[in-house]
């Protein structure tokens, strides 16, 4: 099991690498540094002078992957590619293109999105999964017909209309709830329990119909039938083997929903007024900060490079075979 582990890890290293040099592309080689200054200094017809005052106080005068100007190693290291690209490695974010150190943003900021996306995960897994093992315990019933006809329809309505149905409803009719804020602490509980709400109610759709898929896939298998030719009754055949084996699938769903946590809550922190990574990333893309992007999309791979270790991790205990890799 460790080998097979330490395999994985190994696969992510050319993942991070290839991610690193495709943004590095994409913003300097595309976008030069000459235009994300232009950008900055807010427009077009400005003076070259001032242009490159501003690369030079941002560090973007320097050459891309090769230094001229200096000798020995300095001239590798000296460059764009080492100072801006590299050391994101090192978990050095640096300073963002407004002034803003971006290591001490995400330490703060990182807190408010796990409020939200923790909550969210576990509850929609739970949430979905009894739903869907609902619907495969009832198939080819009025109750299954209606509960993927409800499926298509939550999965066909804009994620738009559930926050501002959740922030009208229940924050302002209702009254329950802050529509929007934050407070550290205890108090953020009643700032996140909306956002939670309408994350859990928002993936209804598509996470039941996912794992009823898998559940009605399993339960059509070999050994099902013959759990059933012995008497078992069919719940029990339901919860011990078809969710038993269908675990490998929904952990690795669980992989796919990380990254869509973080993608959702750019939108979900917006509306909702949460400080987080979410509405930080929105920001700077608005402001064209191309240096707080760069390391959000690092973070993101990071993110979803973990969550494939946990998932590698989840299939050893969930599938014998693996560990004997």
């Amino acid at each position: 099991m460790i080998a097979y582990l330490i395999r994985r890890l190994l696969y992510l290293i050319p993942v991070l690498i290839g991610v690193n040099l495709l943004t590095f592309a994409l913003y300097f080689i595309v976008n030069s540094p000459e235009d994300i200054a232009r950008a900055q200094l807010g427009g077009k017809h400005i003076d070259q002078s001032v242009v490159q005052d501003w690369e030079d106080q941002h560090g973007y005068n320097k050459p891309l992957f090769y230094n001229n100007k200096e000798t020995g190693i300095a001239a590798l290291t000296d460059t764009l590619f080492v100072k801006k690209s590299l050391i994101l490695f090192t978990f050095n974010f640096g300073v963002s293109d407004s002034g803003r150190n971006i290591s001490h943003d995400v330490s703060q900021r990182m807190w408010p999105s796990i409020y939200i996306a923790i909550p969210t995960l576990i509850i929609g897994l739970l949430v979905n999964i009894t739903f869907a093992m609902l619907l495969a315990f009832f198939r080819q019933t009025y109750v299954d017909l209606s509960g993927v006809l409800f499926c298509i329809i939550m999965m066909s309505i804009s994620g738009l209309f559930y926050i501002i149905s959740g922030q009208y409803f229940i924050g302002k009719v209702l009254q329950l709830v802050p529509i929007s804020g934050f407070e550290g602490g205890f108090s953020a509980f009643k700032f996140v329990i909306l956002p939670v709400v309408v994350g859990v109610i928002g993936g209804i759709g598509a996470g039941t119909r996912w794992y009823r898929t898998i559940f009605l896939e399993e339960m059509g298998k070999d050994y099902i039938r013959t759990a059933r030719a012995k008497g078992l009754a069919e719940s029990r055949v339901l919860f011990k083997h078809v969710l038993k084996n269908a675990m490998i699938p929904i952990v690795t769903g669980v992989v796919v929903i990380i990254p869509s946590l973080f993608l959702g809550s750019l939108i979900m922190e917006s509306f909702f007024g949460i400080p987080g990574l979410g509405s930080y990333t929105i920001d700077a893309i608005r402001q064209q900060d191309f240096a707080i992007v760069r390391a959000m999309v690092f973070l993101g791979t990071i993110l979803y490079c973990i969550g494939l270790i946990m998932t590698d991790i989840a299939y050893t205990i969930v599938d014998p075979r693996v560990r004997l890799q």
